[in-house]
């Protein structure tokens, strides 16, 4: 089977579509499994989404880690309940990381089932397939060529 042809643009519509979908929502942005930015919805600025790589990055590193340490099986989602928000991340099959914001008033349940849908549909809509990078073994030299 061929895989599906995406873009940013496909990526960007498809982070809209999801910011569009739930009531509530403020934006949607996804991220490399090393925290470069592949992809925004609408209204996300540049400083906004160079924070938010930061911020996802250390949350990931905790869900990882408290998997491992609560023997609770692999990581699907991290959610920070805030006084006015709510913010989601969870990770796709191929390294991927979705992160959405909603308000505080928005349907936390309708918000979760989006994201978890939106990871399982993610090789649709991401412009690049994401695999770990290979490992540098001793005596290799010159490995960016």
């Amino acid at each position: 089977m061929t895989p599906t042809v995406a873009s940013v643009d496909n990526l960007s519509g498809a982070l809209n579509d999801l910011v569009d979908r739930v009531p509530g929502a403020e934006f949607a942005v996804v991220l490399s499994p090393d925290g470069l930015l592949l992809g925004v919805s609408r209204d996300v600025g540049d400083e906004l989404a160079e924070r938010l790589s930061s911020l996802v990055a250390g949350l990931e590193a905790f869900g990882l880690a408290a998997a491992r340490v609560c023997l609770g099986g692999g990581l699907r989602q991290v959610v920070v309940q805030m006084s006015r928000a709510f913010l989601f991340t969870a990770t796709t099959r191929n390294g991927a990381i979705l992160t959405v914001l909603v308000g505080g008033d928005a349907e936390v349940g309708d918000m979760a089932y989006e994201v978890a849908l939106f990871v399982g549909r993610a090789d649709r809509h991401l412009p690049v397939h994401l695999e770990a990078a290979p490992t540098v073994r001793s005596g290799d030299v010159d490995v960016h060529r």
